[in-house]
């Protein structure tokens, strides 16, 4: 009979095992959760679950690697996420510096929001909990995300605003205000 920490290992280890599946498994897992647990849950449980891939993926590109990322430039390290998950088919991110305090990831053919263009809000979910638990490793402190921009709503492309969660938070008011982004950034 195995013991109980060899199971756990056994269950990390399955459990680390990346899958892949089509960008529209992620729309219509969205719109199920919303129909059958209503909007704000199916927010959460995307996110929650974003979050624990992000944190996944940030432990997939550290492995072996701690020392180099330490060492990177900004630059660097920024073509190195953004590689990362254009080879994973998120897409093409491109990072800015738009504030002291907020960055940008933006990406004119993110994946979760394929196939759609007529939502009332921004609906890269389960991205913004992703993005958040790989930054939130990178950094080695709590980042949070925010989708400030989002082709499901008709969008250019989808944003990412990324900081403390407080910056991020001040943002987000600032947006419900009816402030545009360049508006809002500087207003902080």
């Amino acid at each position: 009979m195995e013991s109980t920490n060899g199971a756990a290992r056994d269950a990390a280890r399955e459990g680390s095992r990346d899958v892949a599946i089509p960008a529209t498994g992620l729309i219509a897992l969205r719109r199920q959760l919303e129909r059958e647990a209503g909007s704000l849950a199916a927010i959460h449980a995307l996110h929650a679950a974003g979050f624990s891939a992000g944190e996944a993926l940030w432990e997939s590109l550290r492995k072996g690697r701690a020392g180099e990322l330490s060492e990177l430039d900004q630059e660097s390290f920024w073509e190195r996420i953004t590689s990362l998950l254009g080879r994973r088919g998120w897409g093409r991110l491109v990072h800015d510096a738009v504030h002291p305090g907020v960055g940008l990831l933006a990406s004119a053919d993110w994946a979760e929001s394929i196939g759609t263009r007529d939502e009332d809000q921004p609906s890269c979910t389960f991205s913004t909990g992703m993005l958040s638990g790989l930054l939130t490793g990178a950094a080695g402190g709590p980042i949070a995300v925010l989708e400030v921009s989002c082709r499901a709503q008709g969008d250019e492309r989808c944003a990412f605003a990324f900081g403390s969660a407080a910056t991020v938070h001040d943002l987000y008011g600032l947006l419900l205000d009816g402030r545009a982004l360049p508006s809002a950034l500087a207003a902080l």
